[in-house]
């Protein structure tokens, strides 16, 4: 899998638009589900790669208004995979051994979101990365 750019993903939605404003704290994006994303206009560009991936998800999805934990941890593992491929994983994790700070910032990802792809691997990623050592 390669891994996605999410504002070249938006461009090819032409019907959803970003608007930027101030979201609650620990809140960084949200969405109606069709064709609008709010996001904080107080993120860190990596933060807005994240959020605006989770968003486009959730529209891809259908959501609209506030889903469930399960289903937002169901977004959060489709957005991880998305984001992080097993081969950039794997690099990072040769790279960086297993510093979180140091993967998450070599694969332009939030600690979180990489924490979802580790925490979420099948039984084959695993095996690949344990084989690193």
């Amino acid at each position: 899998m390669v891994s996605t750019h999410p504002w070249r993903e938006l461009r090819a939605m032409p019907h959803v638009t970003v608007e930027w404003g101030e979201l609650p704290e620990g809140i960084h994006a949200r969405t109606n589900g069709v064709d609008r994303i709010l996001m904080d206009k107080w993120l860190l560009q990596v933060e807005r790669r994240c959020a605006l991936a989770h968003e486009l998800q959730h529209i891809r999805m259908g959501h609209r208004g506030h889903q469930c934990p399960r289903v937002e941890l169901v977004v959060r593992v489709i957005v991880a995979r998305r984001l992080i491929p097993l081969e950039d994983l794997t690099a990072a994790r040769q790279w960086s051994g297993n510093d979180l700070w140091e993967m998450a910032d070599e694969l332009w990802v939030t600690p979180e979101v990489l924490l979802d792809r580790l925490n979420h691997l099948d039984a084959k990623e695993r095996d690949t990365l344990h084989s690193l050592g």
